[in-house]
């Protein structure tokens, strides 16, 4: 049984152009992913469809590397990637305009935990922390692009 996605969403105060500029950049996620501690790409492109790298990530005392394949790059709307690491899954960033100077970013991801981090019930357990972190996440991706575009 795989576990359910995790979904979070926000409104920001950019344009559609504004918010996917930010979004587009995957290198500066580390600025703004409280649990990216580096991302090193592996594919000679840094966007688009294909693109692939290896995310040092941390959640509290557990750190792993995420290698992850972008598997979905349609421009100013949506970004899809595949995790191919110890945790598999799949997130995708939607973005959509709510008007001339306003977006819709939605986030869908989920993670499936190996048989010894638990299956399931791990990612039972984990679901509240990864929400809180991932939440956060968002807030200071909308205040980045706000204080970079407002």
């Amino acid at each position: 049984m795989s576990p359910k996605a995790i979904e979070l969403s926000l409104e920001l105060n950019a344009s559609l152009g504004q918010a996917w500029e930010e979004l587009a950049d995957i290198a500066s996620h580390v600025e703004w992913m409280a649990d990216a501690l580096s991302i090193e790409f592996t594919s000679e492109q840094h966007r688009g469809l294909g693109t692939s790298f290896s995310c040092r990530t941390r959640v509290g005392p557990f750190t792993t590397t995420d290698n992850m394949v972008v598997l979905a790059w349609e421009e100013h709307h949506v970004i899809s990637v595949e995790h191919r690491g110890l945790f598999t899954g799949k997130g995708t960033f939607t973005l959509k305009a709510n008007g001339e100077n306003v977006s819709h970013l939605s986030w869908e991801e989920q993670v499936n935990f190996p048989w010894w981090a638990l299956g399931s019930f791990g990612a039972l357990v984990a679901r509240p922390v990864f929400k809180q972190i991932w939440r956060g996440n968002l807030r200071r991706l909308k205040q980045r692009i706000e204080n970079n575009h407002g």
